[in-house]
């Protein structure tokens, strides 16, 4: 089992998906910055990719846009 340790700075209250903050791993001297949940859950669930496979979204479309209009 991973351990992390999660830090959120800001969220929007009306949208909830709207999240900025840092992951860090305890005892690694990382930090990964995150704008919003599918950031944060990539850092948290990373997909290993093996050779031949391509993208890394799991077929999930992102919206890149900033605002409430997510």
């Amino acid at each position: 089992m991973d351990s992390y340790l999660v830090r959120i700075y800001r969220r929007e209250e009306n949208n909830p998906r709207l999240l900025v903050g840092v992951v860090e791993e305890p005892g690694a001297n990382e930090k990964k910055a995150f704008q919003n949940v599918y950031e944060l859950w990539d850092i948290l669930n990373p997909i290993r990719k093996s050779p031949g496979q391509s993208g890394g979204n799991g077929g999930r479309k992102r919206n890149k846009k900033k605002g409430p209009n997510l």
